[in-house]
């Protein structure tokens, strides 16, 4: 097998001795190989490209795998934007700092540089992975309810071939997705729009600075009247609902249109209380940020 392999002991903080955990480290430069170990450690693997929550995790003892599989040498997996068919396509290696620096993902996707913009530190987002990002799969994503609200399909590849698979499909509940034994994530297609739009992102933190979403957003509106709202950490899962009222995205609709939209929008909502923030704080900034973000959509789309 090409590559680097070693035996690494992780030290997760104040562990005793008796709890050190050995690992096997391997750094292919092949995707068949890489493909093959996953295949063979199941969830016992956990792969690093940026590495920015698995170290993390690693040393607080959270996790305990028998492989960490090192990506970045992996040729086919790409590490930049490309333009294929009508989509532009990122690829697993490419890191958040270069996704903010690619005009045309500056000129197409407005509300993802946003929120791209506020993951972690600079920095994180040197070493971070759009990818990472998504499988990581947090209910509080900054990336993913604009990823949502685009229409991004995740590229999914193993032994058994490659499959495409909408992200409102990918996420199935807190860090599980629908990748299966021995695949990986290859790259994440955003397809390019066929119509005027306008779209914003939005969040609450605690704290200015590095800090975990209480509450993000998304909202896309379009020409001919759809709107398109996700939502983070409001849920087991990112998720993305489609209005087609017409009532958001025309500046010339009724307020009480409008307001019986936003609520059938959060209704879809399931928030807990937890140390960012209680149920009922949730809900009632979910109202105040759905008709923020939505105005700076509208306007954006004007």
């Amino acid at each position: 097998m090409s590559g680097w392999i070693a035996n690494v002991w992780a030290r997760p903080a104040e562990a005793r001795q008796e709890n050190v955990q050995p690992f096997r480290y391997v750094r292919p430069e092949k995707l068949d190989a890489a493909l093959a170990l996953m295949a063979e450690y199941g969830p016992d693997a956990r792969v690093l490209a940026g590495g920015t929550d698995l170290l993390v995790r690693l040393r607080l003892g959270h996790i305990r795998p028998k492989l960490v599989l090192d990506l970045k040498r992996v040729s086919a997996l790409r590490s930049d934007v490309i333009e294929v068919d009508s989509c532009l396509r990122v690829g697993a290696r490419t890191v958040i700092t270069d996704l903010l620096a690619d005009e045309r993902i500056r000129r197409h996707y407005p509300a993802l540089v946003e929120a791209a913009s506020v993951v972690g530190s600079i920095q994180i987002r040197n070493r971070a992975t759009l990818a990472g990002n998504v499988c990581n799969a947090s209910p509080a994503a900054d990336t993913a309810p604009a990823l949502l609200v685009y229409r991004a399909t995740v590229n999914l590849v193993g032994h058994a071939g490659r499959r495409n698979v909408p992200l409102s499909e990918f996420f199935t509940g807190p860090g599980t997705t629908v990748l299966a034994r021995g695949e990986l994530l290859e790259s994440i297609d955003l397809p390019l729009a066929q119509e005027p739009s306008g779209a914003a992102f939005g969040r609450i933190t605690r704290r200015r600075g590095v800090d975990l979403a209480t509450i993000n957003l998304c909202c896309l509106l379009t020409g001919s009247g759809e709107a398109r709202v996700a939502y983070g950490a409001v849920a087991a899962r990112p998720f993305v609902i489609t209005d087609d009222s017409g009532a958001l995205a025309d500046r010339g609709s009724s307020s009480v249109a409008r307001d019986a939209a936003i609520d059938r929008l959060i209704a879809q909502a399931a928030p807990i209380t937890d140390v960012r923030g209680s149920r009922e704080y949730r809900l009632a900034m979910l109202s105040v940020m759905t008709r923020r973000t939505l105005q700076a959509a509208r306007e954006r789309l004007a």
